[in-house]
């Protein structure tokens, strides 16, 4: 299991952008120019939020001429699972039991079948 500490909002909408991004990789630039359109932010701003995302190791780095380009180390999925794997680690069994139940029960009918398709697929591995 790997620590994924949390990220802040900024941190997130960055996440949000490597995620989506059409090519694999995105430069500083890229995602300037993206958060931009939605809200006021400075270059290095963002410059600084990749570093730090680099530094959690939420996001890798390589040199692309005179810049750094960057993306996801993970999915958003693969992500959200460790996070999740985090959570229920500090728990007894009985009370990892008792979450799994009540997330489950949450969950909308749709979750719940993407759920039995997901188990039903591990099953016939």
């Amino acid at each position: 299991m790997v620590f994924r500490p949390r990220m802040g909002e900024l941190e997130r909408a960055v996440m949000e952008h490597l995620w989506g991004a059409a090519p694999a990789w995105s430069s500083v630039r890229d995602v300037h120019a993206a958060l931009s359109g939605e809200r006021e932010i400075a270059y290095t701003t963002v410059m600084t939020v990749l570093d730090r995302l680099a530094k959690k190791s939420l996001v890798r780095r390589r040199k692309e001429g005179r810049a750094h380009v960057y993306a996801a180390v993970s999915s958003r999925g693969a992500m959200t699972a460790d996070v999740m794997r985090e959570a229920l680690a500090e728990f007894g069994e009985q009370d990892r039991r008792t979450a799994l139940v009540a997330f489950v029960g949450e969950a909308s009918e749709e979750e719940r079948a993407a759920l039995r398709e997901a188990l039903a697929e591990l099953e016939n591995r």
